[in-house]
Protein backbone atom coordinates (compact mmCIF):
# COMPACT_ATOMS: atom_id res chain seq x y z
CA UNK A 1 0.00 0.00 0.00
CA UNK A 2 1.25 3.47 -0.94
CA UNK A 3 1.70 5.49 2.27
CA UNK A 4 2.69 8.77 0.60
CA UNK A 5 -0.43 10.59 1.81
CA UNK A 6 0.21 9.59 5.40
CA UNK A 7 3.81 10.76 5.02
CA UNK A 8 2.69 14.18 3.75
CA UNK A 9 0.06 14.43 6.47
CA UNK A 10 2.19 13.46 9.45
CA UNK A 11 5.62 14.75 8.43
CA UNK A 12 4.93 18.17 10.03
CA UNK A 13 3.84 16.38 13.22
CA UNK A 14 7.16 14.53 13.24
CA UNK A 15 8.91 17.91 12.99
CA UNK A 16 6.80 19.20 15.89
CA UNK A 17 7.70 16.18 18.02
CA UNK A 18 11.38 16.67 17.16
CA UNK A 19 11.20 20.23 18.42
CA UNK A 20 9.30 19.25 21.54
CA UNK A 21 11.60 16.40 22.52
CA UNK A 22 15.07 17.50 21.48
CA UNK A 23 15.23 21.31 21.49
CA UNK A 24 16.01 22.84 24.85
CA UNK A 25 16.49 26.41 26.03
CA UNK A 26 15.20 29.76 24.84
CA UNK A 27 18.39 31.54 23.85
CA UNK A 28 19.07 33.00 20.40
CA UNK A 29 20.65 29.75 19.22
CA UNK A 30 17.62 27.65 20.26
CA UNK A 31 15.19 30.11 18.68
CA UNK A 32 17.11 30.06 15.40
CA UNK A 33 17.19 26.24 15.40
CA UNK A 34 13.43 26.06 16.05
CA UNK A 35 12.79 28.22 12.99
CA UNK A 36 15.19 26.18 10.87
CA UNK A 37 13.63 22.86 11.86
CA UNK A 38 10.13 24.19 11.14
CA UNK A 39 11.17 25.65 7.77
CA UNK A 40 12.99 22.46 6.76
CA UNK A 41 10.03 20.29 7.78
CA UNK A 42 7.46 22.35 5.88
CA UNK A 43 9.73 22.51 2.82
CA UNK A 44 10.18 18.72 2.91
CA UNK A 45 6.41 18.28 3.22
CA UNK A 46 5.91 20.44 0.13
CA UNK A 47 8.51 18.40 -1.77
CA UNK A 48 6.73 15.13 -0.96
CA UNK A 49 3.35 16.62 -1.92
CA UNK A 50 4.83 17.53 -5.31
CA UNK A 51 5.55 13.84 -5.86
CA UNK A 52 1.86 13.13 -5.27
CA UNK A 53 0.83 15.84 -7.72
CA UNK A 54 3.20 14.52 -10.40
CA UNK A 55 1.81 10.99 -10.04
CA UNK A 56 -1.82 12.14 -9.85
CA UNK A 57 -4.04 11.18 -12.81
CA UNK A 58 -6.63 13.94 -13.47
CA UNK A 59 -8.66 11.71 -15.80
CA UNK A 60 -9.42 9.33 -12.92
CA UNK A 61 -12.39 10.87 -11.12
CA UNK A 62 -12.19 8.44 -8.22
CA UNK A 63 -9.98 8.66 -5.14
CA UNK A 64 -6.28 7.98 -5.62
CA UNK A 65 -3.39 7.06 -3.28
CA UNK A 66 -5.98 5.41 -1.05
CA UNK A 67 -4.74 4.06 2.30
CA UNK A 68 -6.98 2.00 4.54
CA UNK A 69 -6.52 0.33 7.91
CA UNK A 70 -8.80 -0.55 10.83
CA UNK A 71 -8.52 1.60 13.94
CA UNK A 72 -10.54 2.87 16.90
CA UNK A 73 -12.68 -0.17 17.64
CA UNK A 74 -13.57 -1.18 14.11
CA UNK A 75 -13.64 2.27 12.49
CA UNK A 76 -11.40 2.84 9.52
CA UNK A 77 -8.33 4.98 8.98
CA UNK A 78 -8.85 5.84 5.33
CA UNK A 79 -7.07 8.51 3.33
CA UNK A 80 -7.21 9.50 -0.34
CA UNK A 81 -7.39 12.44 -2.72
CA UNK A 82 -9.33 13.26 -5.87
CA UNK A 83 -9.13 16.15 -8.33
CA UNK A 84 -10.78 18.50 -5.83
CA UNK A 85 -8.86 17.71 -2.66
CA UNK A 86 -5.37 17.32 -4.20
CA UNK A 87 -5.14 21.05 -4.92
CA UNK A 88 -6.12 22.00 -1.37
CA UNK A 89 -3.37 19.73 -0.08
CA UNK A 90 -0.95 21.47 -2.46
CA UNK A 91 -2.16 24.91 -1.34
CA UNK A 92 -1.48 23.98 2.29
CA UNK A 93 1.99 22.53 1.72
CA UNK A 94 2.94 25.42 -0.62
CA UNK A 95 1.97 28.14 1.83
CA UNK A 96 3.32 26.72 5.08
CA UNK A 97 7.06 27.25 4.33
CA UNK A 98 6.21 30.84 3.36
CA UNK A 99 4.27 31.27 6.61
CA UNK A 100 7.25 30.02 8.64
CA UNK A 101 9.67 32.24 6.70
CA UNK A 102 7.31 35.18 7.18
CA UNK A 103 7.33 34.60 10.96
CA UNK A 104 11.14 34.78 11.22
CA UNK A 105 11.02 37.91 13.35
CA UNK A 106 9.07 36.23 16.16
CA UNK A 107 11.15 36.00 19.35
CA UNK A 108 8.56 35.09 22.02
CA UNK A 109 8.27 31.36 22.82
CA UNK A 110 9.56 30.51 19.36
CA UNK A 111 9.69 26.73 19.85
CA UNK A 112 6.06 26.62 20.96
CA UNK A 113 5.08 28.91 18.09
CA UNK A 114 6.66 26.63 15.49
CA UNK A 115 5.22 23.50 17.09
CA UNK A 116 1.73 25.02 16.91
CA UNK A 117 2.07 25.72 13.18
CA UNK A 118 3.52 22.29 12.40
CA UNK A 119 0.71 20.52 14.28
CA UNK A 120 -1.81 22.77 12.52
CA UNK A 121 -0.37 21.80 9.12
CA UNK A 122 -0.84 18.11 9.85
CA UNK A 123 -4.45 18.68 10.89
CA UNK A 124 -5.25 20.85 7.85
CA UNK A 125 -3.80 18.33 5.39
CA UNK A 126 -5.69 15.58 7.21
CA UNK A 127 -9.01 17.37 6.62
CA UNK A 128 -8.44 17.34 2.86
CA UNK A 129 -7.29 13.69 2.76
CA UNK A 130 -9.67 11.98 5.21
CA UNK A 131 -12.11 9.51 3.65
CA UNK A 132 -13.77 8.46 6.90
CA UNK A 133 -16.34 10.54 8.77
CA UNK A 134 -14.78 10.06 12.19
CA UNK A 135 -11.29 10.77 10.88
CA UNK A 136 -12.52 13.89 9.07
CA UNK A 137 -14.25 15.17 12.20
CA UNK A 138 -11.16 14.61 14.36
CA UNK A 139 -8.92 16.52 11.95
CA UNK A 140 -11.56 19.21 11.38
CA UNK A 141 -12.12 19.95 15.07
CA UNK A 142 -8.58 19.38 16.33
CA UNK A 143 -7.39 22.17 14.03
CA UNK A 144 -9.15 24.62 16.33
CA UNK A 145 -6.71 23.92 19.18
CA UNK A 146 -3.40 25.12 17.67
CA UNK A 147 -5.14 28.11 16.06
CA UNK A 148 -6.76 28.97 19.39
CA UNK A 149 -3.29 28.92 21.01
CA UNK A 150 -1.68 30.93 18.20
CA UNK A 151 -4.25 33.72 18.64
CA UNK A 152 -4.44 33.46 22.43
CA UNK A 153 -0.68 33.45 23.15
CA UNK A 154 0.93 35.44 20.33
CA UNK A 155 -1.96 37.74 19.43
CA UNK A 156 -2.72 41.38 20.16
CA UNK A 157 -4.13 43.18 23.19
CA UNK A 158 -7.61 41.56 22.97
CA UNK A 159 -6.26 38.15 21.98
CA UNK A 160 -8.06 36.18 24.71
CA UNK A 161 -11.47 37.51 23.66
CA UNK A 162 -10.75 36.87 19.97
CA UNK A 163 -9.39 33.37 20.63
CA UNK A 164 -12.43 32.28 22.66
CA UNK A 165 -14.83 33.83 20.15
CA UNK A 166 -13.09 31.97 17.31
CA UNK A 167 -13.14 28.68 19.21
CA UNK A 168 -16.74 28.87 20.44
CA UNK A 169 -18.23 29.95 17.11
CA UNK A 170 -16.49 27.26 15.10
CA UNK A 171 -16.84 24.50 17.71
CA UNK A 172 -20.53 25.09 18.43
CA UNK A 173 -21.22 25.19 14.70
CA UNK A 174 -19.86 21.65 14.44
CA UNK A 175 -22.00 20.09 17.17
CA UNK A 176 -24.95 19.62 14.79
CA UNK A 177 -22.59 18.12 12.21
CA UNK A 178 -21.49 15.51 14.76
CA UNK A 179 -25.12 14.62 15.48
CA UNK A 180 -25.74 14.27 11.74
CA UNK A 181 -22.68 12.03 11.37
CA UNK A 182 -23.95 9.74 14.13
CA UNK A 183 -27.33 9.51 12.38
CA UNK A 184 -25.63 8.73 9.05
CA UNK A 185 -23.61 5.93 10.65
CA UNK A 186 -26.73 4.50 12.28
CA UNK A 187 -28.61 4.49 8.97
CA UNK A 188 -25.87 3.49 6.54
CA UNK A 189 -23.84 1.27 8.88
CA UNK A 190 -20.57 2.82 7.75
CA UNK A 191 -18.46 5.94 8.16
CA UNK A 192 -16.78 5.46 4.77
CA UNK A 193 -17.16 8.74 2.85
CA UNK A 194 -17.11 7.25 -0.72
CA UNK A 195 -19.80 4.74 0.34
CA UNK A 196 -21.92 7.46 1.95
CA UNK A 197 -21.76 9.50 -1.26
CA UNK A 198 -23.83 6.76 -2.91
CA UNK A 199 -26.17 6.07 0.01
CA UNK A 200 -29.78 7.15 -0.68
CA UNK A 201 -30.71 9.19 2.37
CA UNK A 202 -34.45 9.84 2.70
CA UNK A 203 -36.04 12.55 0.53
CA UNK A 204 -39.75 12.20 1.41
CA UNK A 205 -41.30 15.44 2.70
CA UNK A 206 -42.64 15.48 6.25
CA UNK A 207 -43.84 17.90 8.93
CA UNK A 208 -41.98 18.49 12.18
CA UNK A 209 -43.22 20.88 14.89
CA UNK A 210 -45.70 22.27 12.39
CA UNK A 211 -42.99 23.02 9.82
CA UNK A 212 -43.08 21.34 6.41
CA UNK A 213 -39.64 19.95 5.49
CA UNK A 214 -39.10 19.63 1.75
CA UNK A 215 -36.43 17.13 0.81
CA UNK A 216 -37.01 15.13 3.98
CA UNK A 217 -34.09 13.76 5.97
CA UNK A 218 -31.60 15.03 3.39
CA UNK A 219 -32.57 18.61 4.09
CA UNK A 220 -32.13 18.18 7.84
CA UNK A 221 -28.73 16.52 7.35
CA UNK A 222 -27.78 19.27 4.92
CA UNK A 223 -28.70 21.93 7.50
CA UNK A 224 -26.64 20.17 10.18
CA UNK A 225 -23.53 20.19 8.01
CA UNK A 226 -24.31 23.71 6.81
CA UNK A 227 -24.22 24.96 10.42
CA UNK A 228 -20.58 23.90 10.66
CA UNK A 229 -19.32 24.81 7.19
CA UNK A 230 -21.09 28.19 7.06
CA UNK A 231 -19.32 29.28 10.26
CA UNK A 232 -16.01 27.97 8.99
CA UNK A 233 -16.19 29.82 5.64
CA UNK A 234 -17.48 32.13 7.24
CA UNK A 235 -20.78 33.10 5.64
CA UNK A 236 -22.79 36.16 6.56
CA UNK A 237 -24.29 36.56 9.19
CA UNK A 238 -22.14 34.08 11.20
CA UNK A 239 -18.91 35.81 10.14
CA UNK A 240 -18.41 38.14 13.09
CA UNK A 241 -15.68 36.02 14.69
CA UNK A 242 -13.39 36.46 11.68
CA UNK A 243 -12.50 40.19 11.85
CA UNK A 244 -11.71 39.91 15.57
CA UNK A 245 -9.60 36.79 15.01
CA UNK A 246 -7.67 38.43 12.17
CA UNK A 247 -7.02 41.68 14.01
CA UNK A 248 -5.70 39.93 17.12
CA UNK A 249 -3.83 37.06 15.42
CA UNK A 250 -0.13 37.41 14.60
CA UNK A 251 0.62 37.88 10.90
CA UNK A 252 1.41 34.20 10.30
CA UNK A 253 -1.82 33.21 12.04
CA UNK A 254 -3.85 35.55 9.84
CA UNK A 255 -2.23 34.13 6.71
CA UNK A 256 -3.09 30.53 7.66
CA UNK A 257 -6.57 31.49 8.79
CA UNK A 258 -7.45 33.33 5.58
CA UNK A 259 -5.53 31.22 3.08
CA UNK A 260 -6.28 27.69 4.32
CA UNK A 261 -8.62 27.35 7.31
CA UNK A 262 -11.49 29.23 5.63
CA UNK A 263 -11.28 26.83 2.68
CA UNK A 264 -12.32 23.91 4.89
CA UNK A 265 -15.91 25.19 4.81
CA UNK A 266 -16.00 25.30 1.02
CA UNK A 267 -14.31 21.92 0.81
CA UNK A 268 -16.94 20.52 3.19
CA UNK A 269 -19.74 21.70 0.90
CA UNK A 270 -18.01 19.99 -2.04
CA UNK A 271 -17.24 16.75 -0.21
CA UNK A 272 -20.44 16.33 1.83
CA UNK A 273 -23.33 18.69 1.08
CA UNK A 274 -23.55 18.27 -2.70
CA UNK A 275 -22.74 14.57 -3.23
CA UNK A 276 -24.38 13.16 -0.09
CA UNK A 277 -27.45 15.43 0.10
CA UNK A 278 -28.18 16.48 -3.51
CA UNK A 279 -31.91 16.97 -2.90
CA UNK A 280 -31.27 18.92 0.30
CA UNK A 281 -28.81 21.09 -1.65
CA UNK A 282 -31.47 21.69 -4.30
CA UNK A 283 -34.08 22.68 -1.70
CA UNK A 284 -31.72 25.04 0.14
CA UNK A 285 -29.73 26.21 -2.89
CA UNK A 286 -31.70 29.44 -3.57
CA UNK A 287 -31.38 30.39 0.12
CA UNK A 288 -27.58 30.00 -0.04
CA UNK A 289 -27.34 31.91 -3.32
CA UNK A 290 -29.23 34.91 -1.93
CA UNK A 291 -27.36 34.76 1.37
CA UNK A 292 -24.07 34.79 -0.56
CA UNK A 293 -25.10 37.68 -2.80
CA UNK A 294 -26.13 39.74 0.22
CA UNK A 295 -22.83 38.86 1.90
CA UNK A 296 -20.82 40.07 -1.09
CA UNK A 297 -22.52 43.47 -1.09
CA UNK A 298 -22.91 43.96 2.66
CA UNK A 299 -19.39 42.98 3.72
CA UNK A 300 -17.90 45.02 0.88
CA UNK A 301 -19.74 48.08 2.18
CA UNK A 302 -18.55 47.31 5.72
CA UNK A 303 -14.99 47.00 4.42
CA UNK A 304 -15.25 50.54 3.04
CA UNK A 305 -15.81 51.88 6.56
CA UNK A 306 -12.81 50.17 8.20
CA UNK A 307 -9.84 52.05 9.65
CA UNK A 308 -7.82 48.92 10.51
CA UNK A 309 -6.06 47.30 7.54
CA UNK A 310 -6.51 43.76 8.84
CA UNK A 311 -10.23 44.27 9.43
CA UNK A 312 -10.67 45.61 5.92
CA UNK A 313 -8.94 42.57 4.40
CA UNK A 314 -10.92 40.27 6.73
CA UNK A 315 -14.23 41.66 5.48
CA UNK A 316 -12.87 41.37 1.95
CA UNK A 317 -12.33 37.66 2.63
CA UNK A 318 -15.96 37.22 3.68
CA UNK A 319 -17.07 38.90 0.44
CA UNK A 320 -14.84 36.66 -1.67
CA UNK A 321 -16.09 33.56 0.13
CA UNK A 322 -19.57 34.71 -0.90
CA UNK A 323 -18.54 34.15 -4.52
CA UNK A 324 -17.33 30.68 -3.55
CA UNK A 325 -20.63 29.57 -2.00
CA UNK A 326 -22.55 30.99 -4.96
CA UNK A 327 -20.40 29.00 -7.35
CA UNK A 328 -20.75 25.79 -5.35
CA UNK A 329 -24.55 25.92 -5.12
CA UNK A 330 -25.03 26.89 -8.75
CA UNK A 331 -24.12 23.20 -9.26
CA UNK A 332 -22.78 23.49 -12.79
CA UNK A 333 -19.35 23.07 -14.31
CA UNK A 334 -18.47 26.78 -14.54
CA UNK A 335 -19.74 27.59 -11.07
CA UNK A 336 -17.92 24.75 -9.34
CA UNK A 337 -14.71 25.27 -11.34
CA UNK A 338 -14.90 28.96 -10.43
CA UNK A 339 -15.56 28.26 -6.74
CA UNK A 340 -12.54 25.95 -6.43
CA UNK A 341 -10.37 28.32 -8.44
CA UNK A 342 -11.51 31.24 -6.30
CA UNK A 343 -10.62 29.39 -3.10
CA UNK A 344 -7.13 28.58 -4.36
CA UNK A 345 -6.61 32.06 -5.75
CA UNK A 346 -7.86 33.65 -2.55
CA UNK A 347 -5.35 31.53 -0.66
CA UNK A 348 -2.47 33.18 -2.49
CA UNK A 349 -3.92 36.70 -2.64
CA UNK A 350 -5.32 37.05 0.88
CA UNK A 351 -2.23 35.41 2.35
CA UNK A 352 -0.08 37.92 0.51
CA UNK A 353 -2.24 40.87 1.61
CA UNK A 354 -1.92 39.89 5.27
CA UNK A 355 1.82 39.53 4.77
CA UNK A 356 1.83 43.04 3.26
CA UNK A 357 0.18 44.35 6.42
CA UNK A 358 2.71 42.41 8.48
CA UNK A 359 5.66 44.03 6.70
CA UNK A 360 4.73 47.56 7.75
CA UNK A 361 3.32 46.46 11.11
CA UNK A 362 6.74 45.00 12.00
CA UNK A 363 8.24 48.42 11.35
CA UNK A 364 5.59 50.76 12.78
CA UNK A 365 3.59 48.52 15.17
CA UNK A 366 0.23 49.87 14.06
CA UNK A 367 -2.39 48.71 11.55
CA UNK A 368 -4.33 51.97 11.51
CA UNK A 369 -4.68 53.21 7.93
CA UNK A 370 -4.39 56.85 9.06
CA UNK A 371 -0.89 56.17 10.42
CA UNK A 372 0.45 55.68 6.89
CA UNK A 373 0.61 57.50 3.58
CA UNK A 374 3.22 58.07 0.89
CA UNK A 375 5.08 54.79 1.49
CA UNK A 376 5.94 54.60 -2.21
CA UNK A 377 8.55 57.29 -1.58
CA UNK A 378 10.48 55.10 0.86
CA UNK A 379 9.34 51.58 -0.08
CA UNK A 380 9.08 51.27 -3.88
CA UNK A 381 9.43 47.46 -3.92
CA UNK A 382 6.77 47.13 -1.23
CA UNK A 383 4.49 49.50 -3.15
CA UNK A 384 4.82 47.38 -6.30
CA UNK A 385 4.06 44.10 -4.50
CA UNK A 386 1.16 45.61 -2.57
CA UNK A 387 -0.28 47.01 -5.81
CA UNK A 388 -0.13 43.64 -7.56
CA UNK A 389 -2.06 41.89 -4.83
CA UNK A 390 -4.51 44.77 -4.47
CA UNK A 391 -5.30 44.48 -8.18
CA UNK A 392 -5.55 40.69 -7.92
CA UNK A 393 -7.98 41.10 -5.01
CA UNK A 394 -10.08 43.42 -7.16
CA UNK A 395 -10.13 40.80 -9.94
CA UNK A 396 -7.96 42.50 -12.56
CA UNK A 397 -7.71 40.43 -15.78
CA UNK A 398 -4.33 38.75 -15.96
CA UNK A 399 -4.42 37.82 -12.27
CA UNK A 400 -5.87 34.70 -10.65
CA UNK A 401 -8.54 36.78 -8.90
CA UNK A 402 -10.24 37.55 -12.22
CA UNK A 403 -10.57 33.93 -13.34
CA UNK A 404 -12.29 32.74 -10.16
CA UNK A 405 -14.81 35.58 -10.04
CA UNK A 406 -15.55 35.38 -13.78
CA UNK A 407 -16.20 31.62 -13.78
CA UNK A 408 -18.29 31.87 -10.62
CA UNK A 409 -20.48 34.64 -12.03
CA UNK A 410 -20.89 32.65 -15.27
CA UNK A 411 -22.12 29.68 -13.28
CA UNK A 412 -24.52 31.75 -11.17
CA UNK A 413 -25.83 33.59 -14.25
CA UNK A 414 -27.05 30.26 -15.66
CA UNK A 415 -29.08 29.65 -12.50
CA UNK A 416 -30.38 33.08 -11.49
CA UNK A 417 -29.66 36.25 -13.46
CA UNK A 418 -30.75 38.64 -10.70
CA UNK A 419 -28.42 37.08 -8.12
CA UNK A 420 -25.55 37.29 -10.62
CA UNK A 421 -26.26 41.00 -11.17
CA UNK A 422 -26.39 41.70 -7.42
CA UNK A 423 -23.14 39.80 -6.87
CA UNK A 424 -21.46 41.62 -9.76
CA UNK A 425 -21.88 44.89 -7.86
CA UNK A 426 -19.51 43.39 -5.31
CA UNK A 427 -16.78 43.50 -7.94
CA UNK A 428 -17.24 47.27 -8.18
CA UNK A 429 -17.32 47.66 -4.40
CA UNK A 430 -14.17 45.55 -4.01
CA UNK A 431 -12.37 47.95 -6.35
CA UNK A 432 -13.61 50.82 -4.20
CA UNK A 433 -12.33 49.56 -0.84
CA UNK A 434 -9.12 47.99 -2.16
CA UNK A 435 -8.00 51.02 -4.18
CA UNK A 436 -9.05 53.38 -1.38
CA UNK A 437 -6.86 51.39 1.01
CA UNK A 438 -3.92 51.46 -1.40
CA UNK A 439 -4.35 55.19 -2.02
CA UNK A 440 -4.28 56.07 1.68
CA UNK A 441 -1.41 53.79 2.65
CA UNK A 442 0.99 53.90 -0.28
CA UNK A 443 0.39 56.90 -2.54
CA UNK A 444 0.69 60.62 -1.92
CA UNK A 445 3.40 62.68 -0.25
CA UNK A 446 5.41 61.35 2.68
CA UNK A 447 4.26 63.83 5.33
CA UNK A 448 4.37 61.91 8.61
CA UNK A 449 7.72 62.23 10.41
CA UNK A 450 7.48 58.71 11.80
CA UNK A 451 7.55 57.26 8.28
CA UNK A 452 10.57 59.14 6.98
CA UNK A 453 13.02 56.54 8.23
CA UNK A 454 10.99 53.45 7.27
CA UNK A 455 12.95 50.89 5.23
CA UNK A 456 11.92 48.86 2.20
CA UNK A 457 11.46 45.08 2.18
CA UNK A 458 14.41 42.93 3.20
CA UNK A 459 15.70 40.11 0.96
CA UNK A 460 13.90 37.59 3.19
CA UNK A 461 10.59 39.41 2.79
CA UNK A 462 11.04 39.62 -0.98
CA UNK A 463 11.79 35.89 -1.09
CA UNK A 464 8.55 35.17 0.79
CA UNK A 465 6.48 37.22 -1.65
CA UNK A 466 8.15 35.91 -4.84
CA UNK A 467 6.33 32.53 -5.01
CA UNK A 468 3.00 34.23 -4.29
CA UNK A 469 3.58 36.74 -7.07
CA UNK A 470 4.45 33.93 -9.49
CA UNK A 471 1.36 31.86 -8.65
CA UNK A 472 -1.02 34.84 -8.78
CA UNK A 473 0.15 35.80 -12.27
CA UNK A 474 0.65 32.24 -13.54
CA UNK A 475 -2.88 31.15 -12.64
CA UNK A 476 -4.20 34.40 -14.08
CA UNK A 477 -2.70 33.83 -17.52
CA UNK A 478 -2.83 30.01 -17.51
CA UNK A 479 -5.84 28.87 -15.43
CA UNK A 480 -5.74 25.44 -17.07
CA UNK A 481 -3.16 24.50 -14.42
CA UNK A 482 -6.12 24.26 -12.05
CA UNK A 483 -9.10 23.56 -14.31
CA UNK A 484 -7.44 20.60 -16.05
CA UNK A 485 -7.00 18.90 -12.68
CA UNK A 486 -10.36 19.73 -11.08
CA UNK A 487 -12.45 19.62 -14.28
CA UNK A 488 -13.05 15.85 -14.54
CA UNK A 489 -13.81 15.48 -10.81
CA UNK A 490 -16.17 18.47 -10.93
CA UNK A 491 -17.90 17.04 -14.00
CA UNK A 492 -18.38 13.73 -12.19
CA UNK A 493 -19.77 15.57 -9.14
CA UNK A 494 -22.27 17.53 -11.25
CA UNK A 495 -23.36 14.33 -12.99
CA UNK A 496 -23.74 12.54 -9.64
CA UNK A 497 -25.92 15.36 -8.25
CA UNK A 498 -28.08 15.60 -11.38
CA UNK A 499 -28.55 11.82 -11.51
CA UNK A 500 -29.58 11.67 -7.84
CA UNK A 501 -32.05 14.51 -8.30
CA UNK A 502 -33.48 12.93 -11.45
CA UNK A 503 -33.97 9.60 -9.65
CA UNK A 504 -35.88 11.33 -6.85
CA UNK A 505 -38.03 13.22 -9.36
CA UNK A 506 -38.72 9.96 -11.20
CA UNK A 507 -39.80 8.20 -8.00
CA UNK A 508 -42.04 11.16 -7.10
CA UNK A 509 -43.70 11.07 -10.53
CA UNK A 510 -44.26 7.31 -10.24
CA UNK A 511 -45.83 7.79 -6.82
CA UNK A 512 -48.18 10.47 -8.12
CA UNK A 513 -49.06 8.30 -11.11
CA UNK A 514 -49.79 5.36 -8.83
CA UNK A 515 -52.21 7.43 -6.82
Amino acid sequence: MDNTLSLVTFLPLIGALTLALFLRGDDAYARRNAKRVALTTTAATFAVSLLILVRFDPTDTGFQFVEEAEWLGGFTYKMGVDGISILFVMLTTFLMPLVIAGAWEVEHRVKDYMIAFLVLETLMIGVFCALDLILFYLFFEAGLIPMFLIIGIWGGANRIYAAFKFFLYTFLGSVLMLVAMIFMYAEAGTTDIPTLMNHPFGTEDFDILGIHVSGGVQTLLWLAFFASFAVKMPMWPVHTWLPDAHVQAPTAGSVVLAAILLKMGGYGFLRFSLPMFPVGSEVMGPFVLWLSAIAVVYTSLVALAQEDMKKLIAYSSVAHMGFVTMGIFSVNQQGLDGAIFQMLSHGFISGALFLCVGVIYDRMHTREIEAYGGLVNRMPAYAAVFMLFTMANVGLPGTSGFVGEFLTLMGVFQVNTLIAVVAATGVILSAAYALWLYRRVVLGDLIKESLKSITDMTPRERAVFAPLVVMTILLGVYPALVTDIVGPSVSALVERVETARADVDGVARLALGGE
